[in-house]
């Protein structure tokens, strides 16, 4: 099943939800059995459900007061693509986290995420200064 606006909508928005109540099970609704999850284009993506939330639960361990927002660049065939953002504190530290990325999640004929691919930049304080000195 190709998905269309409206159905890669409903599943950004639950994939969001998930991330912001830092439920991990949560996503696996989503995904197929054996989905592919790249986290970045430099690491071996996790295979399957009990990798994907073991990998979910991992990032999410130190977050709070987690926000999540996306707009749709696209929808293709069996791809969307979207922007993201996130924003949250990592806990120990109280730091203000952003995050700014794009996904593209590849769907079955079932309407689960069978491939999902993201590039993402972190921002965490202290960077900003860096970037404009390595800029200068």
């Amino acid at each position: 099943m190709s998905p269309d606006d409206t159905a890669f909508h409903t599943w950004l928005a639950a994939y969001g939800a998930a991330w912001e109540a830092r439920d991990a099970g949560a996503y696996l609704p989503l995904f197929a059995e054996d989905a592919v999850y790249h986290w970045t284009p430099f690491e071996a993506p996790c295979r399957g459900h009990g990798e994907i939330c073991a990998a979910l639960e991992k990032a999410m361990e130190r977050q709070s007061d987690l926000t999540f927002s996306f707009e749709i660049i696209a929808v293709k065939g069996e791809t969307g693509w979207a922007k993201w953002e996130a924003s949250f504190t990592r806990e120990g530290t109280e730091y203000p986290v952003r995050m700014d990325g794009v996904l593209a999640a590849t769907f079955d004929t079932a309407g689960k995420c069978a491939e999902f691919r993201e590039w993402w930049h972190v921002l965490e304080p202290g960077q900003a200064d860096e970037m404009q000195a390595v800029d200068a």
